[in-house]
């Protein structure tokens, strides 16, 4: 159950699973590296359309993708391709699906390559959050100078649909970034 009292940003309506999500996860620092590659997954799906569809369908993308696993998936083939294109519960489209592949076996080489994907992409912000002290949501910036080089790095590594824009969001919702509005109470809460 949610205190709906409790001063929130904005975004994140009246939906329970949009508030829950604002509460308990978007913002909080997350060192974890199958978590990492959840939430790149989920934001490269994102692309084009709201992360409500996202949220609402993230158990059916849990299941579909494994666990997100990048073990698991860095695996798939053509099989699993048109198995995750004929699943209702996900996003079906085919370039999103093929990325996904692609972005987990590029995960696996960066992981390996720095010994953890988390070591990795927190070097991007010098290993701490980016506290922002933003009072409304528009002055959230869509990208940053930080996610345009987290980007081209990625891009460069063979990622794909981690333009900067998607990598502001996964940094938004990887706790790299503190986006929360200082009116928010997640603000504070999530700096400790």
């Amino acid at each position: 159950m949610t205190d709906r009292s409790l001063a929130r940003c904005g975004w994140s309506s009246t939906d329970p699973r949009m508030i829950r999500y604002h509460d308990t996860e978007w913002g909080v620092p997350v060192h974890r590296d199958r978590k990492h590659f959840e939430f790149l997954l989920l934001d490269a799906f994102q692309a084009g359309l709201s992360w409500a569809i996202i949220l609402r369908k993230r158990d059916a993308f849990r299941r579909a993708f494994q666990g997100f696993d990048p073990e698991q998936i860095a695996r798939y083939g053509a099989r699993d391709v048109g198995r995750l294109l004929a699943d209702p519960g996900i996003v079906r489209n085919r370039l999103k699906v093929e990325a996904a592949i692609t972005n987990a076996r590029r995960f696996l080489e960066v992981r390996d390559a720095f010994g953890s994907f988390d070591r990795y992409v927190w070097g991007f912000v010098d290993g701490a959050p980016i506290v922002h002290r933003f009072r409304t949501l528009r002055e959230i910036p869509a990208r940053s100078r930080h996610s345009d080089v987290l980007s081209r790095d990625l891009q460069r590594r063979g990622f794909r649909f981690v333009g900067s824009v998607i990598c502001y969001a996964y940094m938004q919702a990887a706790g790299l970034v503190n986006d929360h509005v200082v009116g928010c109470f997640r603000h504070r809460e999530v700096q400790r």
